[in-house]
């Protein structure tokens, strides 16, 4: 399948061509990535972090010397087209990894992945993905949304509220984390209105801002990706609806500052699983410098770590003499509060729980558009939460 212009020329920029003359081996890696559909505003520095990444970990010794050799493509946030890929990736390209993207399109290869044996690493934080003995393999590198709701709505209760919604769009990203912020916001207390639905190519929220302020939340959740996130602050602020905003994090990022104005500053709270593009920690000189001088987004880290866990357990499967996918499977599994340099939280998997950890930062917009931490959050890593 043809490479998308972007990827040629971050190919090219980042000097990805290797001649296989100096290749001690190749571990091919697929790609299936959102950079022209519906969620490309969040979708195209996700991909440029995995092609960046990508030249990093083969700069850097590859897999105790074989190379990586990722394979991306651009799905338009299209299920069948992501299906396509997997078999492509599968019977050309004979790949046992995938860095995956969105929540319906994962959740309907699952099948696949589990007859197959394929590790597939997704940009979805679906806590569906996350039980084992249903999902073996599936992993993500970010606090699941599951328990990214509930910290949400554990935030809006500590800070007073008593009524609660939920917006998010008509699609699985949005609807899969629903039933556990309903059941969570139940058992802290909180009074739930309708549910709102704002799709992610939303150029005006007015009438569900209109339908929600006859309930008047104190806090509500959002559900979609930076731009739809952004009309819904903006329509909010000009309708004088007093209600603020908890942001799943996908909807909340550098950019909402840009796209929101000051609609956003002291009504936006995002639940973030990595620190943003830039910040003061250990891990962040190596991959700010692979941007070549641009700014980029906390999904451009996302990407990032996805790509340096996955190479983390490579290494772990080859010293093991089992690189493939069960093999890999299982040296995932022995990961133990891996150290990403600061960039997440550290990072456990287990035989029995794929939740990476239950740990993220609450950003708010301050004055300027810069993004301030509020408060880091740990939730109980519960066994009765797996897989849900």
């Amino acid at each position: 399948m043809k490479r998308l212009a972007w990827l040629a020329v971050m190919t090219a920029a980042l000097g990805l061509f290797l001649a296989p003359a100096v290749l001690a081996g190749e571990i091919k890696v697929g790609g299936i990535f959102d950079i022209t559909g519906p969620t490309s505003d969040v979708g195209k520095d996700y991909g440029d972090g995995a092609v960046a990444a990508e030249k990093y970990i083969n700069a850097h010794g590859g897999i105790d010397g074989d190379m990586i050799k990722l394979i991306p493509n651009d799905y338009a946030y299209k299920i069948p087209e992501a299906v396509n890929l997997y078999k492509k990736y599968l019977s050309v390209d004979k790949v046992f990894v995938i860095q995956g993207w969105g929540t319906g399109d994962t959740n309907a290869l699952r099948p696949m992945v589990n007859k197959d044996k394929v590790v597939f690493f997704s940009a979805s934080y679906d806590g569906n993905l996350t039980d084992p003995k249903e999902t073996p393999y599936n992993f993500f590198i970010g606090t699941d949304y599951s328990t990214s709701i509930r910290a949400a709505i554990k935030f809006a209760k500590d800070s007073g509220a008593k009524k609660f919604v939920f917006i998010y769009p008509d699609h699985p990203y949005g609807k899969n984390p629903i039933p556990a912020g309903k059941e969570y916001a139940a058992q802290v207390g909180l009074e739930i209105g309708p549910d709102e639905i704002v799709d992610l190519k939303a150029i005006d929220a007015t009438s569900q801002l209109l339908h929600m302020k006859q309930f008047d939340p104190d806090f509500a959740w959002i559900g979609g990706t930076t731009a739809s996130t952004a009309v819904i602050i903006k329509d909010a602020a000009k309708l004088g609806l007093r209600t603020k905003f908890v942001i799943n994090c996908w909807g909340f990022d550098e950019n909402l500052a840009k796209l929101a104005g000051d609609a956003a500053v002291g009504r936006a709270y995002g639940m973030v699983p990595v620190a943003p593009f830039g910040a003061d920690v250990p891990g962040m000189k190596a991959v700010v410098e692979s941007a070549g001088g641009k700014q980029m987004s906390l999904h451009y880290v996302k990407s990032w770590v996805s790509n340096l866990v996955m190479a983390e357990g490579l290494k772990r499967a080859k010293k093991a003499g089992k690189l493939d996918g069960p093999g890999l499977v299982a040296a995932l599994e022995t990961i133990k509060d891996f150290d990403t340099g600061g960039l997440t939280a550290p990072i456990t998997y287990t035989s029995t729980d794929h939740r990476p950890n239950t740990t993220l930062t609450i950003y708010t917009v301050g004055q300027g558009g810069k993004m301030e931490k509020v408060k880091e959050v740990t939730m109980p890593r519960e066994a009765k939460d797996v897989g849900k």
